[in-house]
């Protein structure tokens, strides 16, 4: 069995409820549960949540609720592998038998069907153990990157770099937060997600992240425009 697994926990802080805040339309989490309804990736689509009414919304959209995430995995500490994990135990003692688990944050409504169909594609085709990933570029490159002290004054982390063209700099990717494929073997063992794994390079323009209320405008103003649905 494939399972996708959306995490989505009540007590979100910098944005309070954003799992469940309406985005163009639908609620947030909505637009994770129809990217992995299209993608017809998946046998079964869970929310793995501590909250009620978050499941009563992931319900409405089409996703199964059979649990609630006990809280000690619900609070900032907790890792997205113990919220999978959790739910890779519960559907072993139902007696399901999972292949693969696709983590898919709630929180990404321009993740596409076509990307969790690709992501599954190049987990198939990889080394055993490996995670294949949702990333994309540094818009700059990361070797000219500075720090400021104390007092405010700057300094480079690579002053060696200081005259390298930027065309002649390693470009650099960093994890789009939208998913993660993977094995129950691996989700049980991996000690870091990144690290020998196998990213989905995505363009800029359709990895945002949502931690503010200007990220969120943000947001839906380039989903409005890319018109995403």
């Amino acid at each position: 069995m494939n399972l996708c697994l959306i995490p989505a926990r009540g007590g979100s802080k910098r944005i309070p409820r954003k799992n469940i805040r309406v985005f163009r339309g639908k609620h947030m989490i909505a637009w994770s549960i129809m990217a992995a309804q299209s993608s017809g990736c998946f046998d079964r689509i869970i929310v793995s949540t501590d909250d009620d009414e978050i499941g009563e919304v992931a319900r409405s959209s089409g996703a199964d609720v059979p649990f609630l995430r006990p809280s000690h995995l619900a609070d900032d500490q907790a890792s997205t592998q113990e919220v999978v994990v959790h739910a890779l135990e519960w559907s072993e003692k139902q007696g399901l038998s999972c292949d693969a688990i696709c983590c898919l944050y709630a929180t990404a409504p321009f993740v596409q069907a076509e990307d969790l169909r690709k992501a599954q594609q190049l987990h198939s085709s990889s080394r055993q153990g490996s995670v294949v990933f949702a990333a994309t570029t540094f818009p700059f490159p990361i070797q000219r990157a500075i720090r400021l002290d104390q007092q405010g004054y700057a300094s480079m982390f690579k002053p060696e770099c200081f005259s390298m063209r930027s065309q002649d700099l390693e470009e650099a990717y960093h994890d789009a937060g939208q998913f993660y494929w993977a094995s129950s073997s691996t989700w049980r063992t991996v000690g870091n997600l990144f690290e020998g794994s196998r990213p989905l390079v995505l363009p800029r323009w359709r990895v945002q992240d949502i931690d503010t209320e200007e990220d969120w405008i943000r947001a839906e103003k380039l989903h409005q425009l890319l018109d995403l649905s």
